[in-house]
Parts: C-alpha cells; sequence; structure tokens
C-alpha cells in the first residue's frame, strides 16, 4: 500500500468525475470498488466525493457547460501556487481554461490545457491534499497522457509543473517519458501519434488486485469493455466505459 500525506509539486493529487447521472455513477463505483458516497454539498455546486477506508479518492459533480452532455474523468495535478501555476501554462503554449478559484478552506483549484489541447486541472492543497491512498485495490494506479505533440507537451509539463522526468522508451514504435519524484514513477507521457481521437488526453488507470475479475465485475454493473484485459510489460490491463460513458482503465499484475 502506498499512501502520502502532502502530494509532491506537478504529481496527480486528485480525480473528479463529471456525470450526466449521479445517482447511477455513484452505484456503479460504490459497488465497483467499495467506495463510500458522501452527500453532495450545497456550497460547492452540488459537488460531492467518495471515500475509501475512511479518507477520500475521488470526486463527483454534475456535468456541466461544455461537459454537460458527457461524462468523464478529470485530473488534478498538484501546485504550490496554483495562480502562478496558470500564468505558467499561459506562457508555454496552454490556455487557461478556468483562472484560480479558491474553494474554501480547502485549497485553489484551476484548470488549463496544455499545448496539445489536452485538459488538466490545478490543485494547490490546503486542508484537501487530495487522495491519500493509490497504487493500491480500488484506488487510482497510474495517470498517462497520449498526446500528438510529445516533446512540445513534456516541455510544458517540465516548465510549468516542474516535472523531473526520465525517458523510458524512445523508439518510433513507441516513445514514452515518466513523472518522477526521486525513484517513484507519478505518471506517463506516451507519444500517441496515429492513435483515434478517443485515446489522445489524459486517463486514469484504477489499481486491481484481479483484473479480469473486477473487469467481469464492471461489466456486470454496466459498463461496458472497450478493450479486454492483456499482460503487458507494465502490468495487466484492460480499458472500459462506464455505465454513462466515462473511460477508465485497469493496472494489476501479470496472469502470466
Amino acid at each position: 500500500m502506498t499512501t502520502r500525506t502532502t502530494p509532491p509539486n506537478g504529481a496527480p493529487c486528485w480525480l473528479d468525475l463529471s456525470t450526466t447521472d449521479e445517482a447511477a455513477s455513484r452505484r456503479f463505483y460504490t459497488g465497483l470498488f467499495g467506495w463510500h458516497a458522501n452527500e453532495p454539498v450545497a456550497e460547492f455546486g452540488g459537488y460531492s466525493t467518495f471515500d475509501r477506508n475512511g479518507a477520500p479518492v475521488a470526486g463527483l459533480m454534475p456535468a456541466q457547460g461544455d461537459n454537460a452532455g458527457h461524462d468523464g474523468w478529470g485530473i488534478y495535478l498538484a501546485a504550490e501556487d496554483a495562480a502562478a501555476t496558470l500564468d505558467a501554462a499561459a506562457s508555454n503554449g496552454g490556455t487557461v481554461a478556468s483562472p484560480a478559484m479558491r474553494v474554501a478552506e480547502l485549497g485553489t483549484m484551476g484548470l488549463v490545457t496544455d499545448p496539445d489541447g489536452a485538459l488538466i486541472g490545478v490543485w494547490q492543497p490546503e486542508q484537501h491534499q487530495g487522495f491519500v491512498e493509490y497504487a493500491v485495490d480500488g484506488a487510482p494506479g497510474w495517470f498517462e497522457l497520449h498526446t500528438d505533440r510529445y516533446q512540445d507537451v513534456l516541455d510544458f509539463y517540465r516548465t510549468v509543473f516542474g516535472w523531473d522526468t526520465a525517458t523510458e522508451s524512445d523508439t518510433p514504435q513507441f516513445r514514452y517519458t515518466t513523472m518522477r519524484n526521486g525513484e517513484e514513477q507519478l505518471a506517463g507521457v506516451m507519444d500517441g501519434s496515429g492513435m483515434p481521437d478517443a485515446d489522445k488526453g489524459w486517463s486514469v488507470y484504477f489499481a486491481a488486485d484481479d483484473v479480469d475479475a473486477t473487469g467481469a465485475r464492471a461489466v456486470e454493473l454496466g459498463a461496458r469493455l472497450v478493450r479486454p484485459a492483456e499482460d503487458t510489460p507494465y502490468g495487466r490491463l484492460a480499458v472500459l466505459d462506464d455505465p454513462n460513458g466515462a473511460r477508465f482503465k485497469l493496472v494489476g499484475p501479470n496472469n502470466g
């Protein structure tokens, strides 16, 4: 089990689901991962959270604006100064989608798009430090960006979020770089040139001790299996859409 009390600067620290059917989303994720769904908070526009083992693991909000007809997971990177990070994003090929906004005593948030148009959240933690457990069954396990502008995007995240990176592969067939905190890998960026548009942008992998069983349970609960589980050099992976169409992935130990 991996836990933390304070996220490293630039690391994925929170995720939330924009949903067109809150009740269905609560039923699905509590049924799949055993999460506890908290009640929406009117003060925060109906935003609510899921807990895992009594600690926050993810958020849930009614889809609105450009997302009104679309369900999807959003990812937030930790920032020591959200406003300064947004300014840096705008000066380095990104676009500010939502300016810095204080969320009571919890922290400060904002949204930007990177040079390839992928949306990413910014979170300056105060009382709310983000998820506590990760890379353990039923918790966030990995975060990954597929992009057509591989080098530009890497330069962006290094400059704006202070990423320390390591090149894992640099061949025409597979170009992949990880964001690191010391020896720990926290996120990955993959050259997505030639991939379908549906595979572009940021995605979340949830950790599963048994990817096949978790995927089968998801289908029983109404999910659609997009890519069946398969062993890879990076673990056993599967891709699903939840009952409302929000895409997520599973990662766990290989079967072989």
